[in-house]
């Protein structure tokens, strides 16, 4: 492992017993206390704001400038493009409420596991309470905008709201181990802050009202922070399993990124899903909860925490392979429409059958090549390991010479591995051994 510099200090895997990382005595006590009042806080927003939210979304947002009305709330615009297509106000109340459900549920059941089982963990316990506070307040804060709260219960969410931005933050300047890395990274906490003033201000000076241009570099500029100091941590400090769990949180981040560009580019690439737009809001706000929660889960919990190299390996290999079978598909499908219309002046089912036809025998050659293809690209070590595994099993069916085999085996063992030193000890025959073989050996 690379050694750490003055602006790092080292890290120590989640889970083991450090004095920096797990809580004892009152501090454990004070902490769970802490974390009791504010889940019992979570509970009650859950409770008070899913009846107020279901029965909201059943009305129409005539504010332009929305300060009353909920993320998910419709407006008469948005109303008369779903009911092009067949969907009524009730259809689409009873779609986003159940996605706020399915993003709340899974949040708090992931929080309560992480507590369940690291709860005498400093990183434990804040991961835990920040996953449920955020389920608790609903997809963009649905549950507490508007009316939804009473006036005591929104005073004592109104702070968790306001706090739950610099804690977004601080979960990825410090994940997985709770210390900031680098050490000076607690200011870019500040970053979350001041977005979160943005967020606040009125129309039309919110940050929903920004320009396109400044909107994005805002975005580059916080979250770009989170990924770069979990780069830095990869890089530097972090141990192997730390190394690990950093996949997992940064798997389940690339996921959301490349699902969210997916749906947003759908619309323009298919013109007769425009009035279909209402119903993507929802659906990208419960889906930006999923895949990052699942991931810090999954690193915190550590369930499979090894499997996330075959995962990622997967994920290339078969997205890549979509992606090139859809774009091979298309071309066939419009070249064949074009070139059947200038033969014969007209189409038929025949292209598609064909299409079909080409990309069922493509499937299984290009998949192999994909897979050579990353295995040498991100997977070097382990595809050259496998050619020497492969060639010294030949070799190992061929040789006969116990000193040759021997090079050979340590010359195989220092490729793959690619250890410090590497040393062959042969256990001696034992000598009652030697004497009966001497023996048994004919006069």
């Amino acid at each position: 492992m690379p050694a750490s510099n003055d602006s790092a200090t080292p890290l120590t895997p989640l889970g083991s017993h450090s004095s920096s990382t797990l809580l004892h005595g009152r501090r454990l006590l004070l902490a769970r206390a802490v974390w009791g009042v504010v889940a019992l806080i979570d509970l009650a927003v859950i409770v008070t704001g899913l009846p107020a939210l279901a029965a909201q979304l059943h009305m129409l947002c005539t504010d332009p400038t929305r300060a009353n009305c909920t993320p998910l709330q419709l407006a008469p615009a948005q109303l008369a493009d779903l009911q092009q297509n067949g969907i009524s106000l009730a259809d689409y109340a009873l779609y986003a409420f159940g996605l706020d459900v399915v993003a709340t549920v899974l949040l708090v059941i992931v929080g309560a596991l992480i507590f369940w089982h690291k709860s005498r963990e400093r990183m434990g316990l804040f991961v835990s309470l920040f996953l449920i506070t955020y389920g608790a307040f609903g997809l963009d804060g649905s549950h507490l905008t508007g009316p939804n709260l009473d006036s005591w219960l929104a005073t004592l969410a109104f702070p968790l709201f306001v706090l739950q931005w610099p804690a977004q933050g601080i979960l990825f300047y410090t994940f997985p181990d709770g210390h900031f890395v680098p050490r000076w990274s607690w200011l870019l906490t500040s970053l979350f802050l001041i977005q979160f003033g943005f967020y606040v201000l009125p129309y039309p000076y919110n940050f929903d009202n920004w320009p396109p241009l400044f909107n994005t570099l805002e975005s580059v500029i916080v979250y770009g922070s989170m990924v770069g100091t979990q780069v830095y941590r990869y890089i530097a400090v972090a141990s192997p399993i730390q190394r690990q769990q950093i996949k997992w949180l940064a798997f389940g981040y690339a996921l959301l990124l490349v699902l969210f560009a997916f749906l947003s580019l759908l619309p323009l690439v298919i013109p007769a899903l425009h009035t279909l737009n209402p119903l993507l809001g929802p659906f990208l706000l419960a889906l930006g909860y999923l895949p990052i929660s699942l991931g810090i889960g999954i690193a915190l919990l550590r369930y499979r925490l090894w499997d996330i190299d075959a995962l990622i390996n997967r994920t290339l290999v078969y997205g890549v392979l979509t992606a090139l079978l859809g774009a091979v598909y298309a071309g066939l499908i419009i070249g064949l429409n074009t070139l059947a219309r200038g033969l014969f002046n007209q189409t038929s089912g025949v292209e598609i059958v064909l299409s079909t036809l080409i990309i069922a025998a493509l499937f299984y050659p290009l998949r192999r090549r994909i897979q050579a293809l990353i295995d040498r690209r991100f997977y070097r070590r382990k595809y050259d390991a496998e050619k020497t595994l492969a060639a010294f099993s030949a070799t190992l069916r061929n040789e006969v010479d116990l000193n040759g085999l021997r090079e050979h085996l340590l010359a195989m063992v220092q490729e793959t591995m690619q250890p410090a030193h590497v040393s062959l000890w042969l256990k001696q025959p034992e000598q009652g051994v030697q004497e009966q073989a001497q023996r048994l050996e004919p006069r």
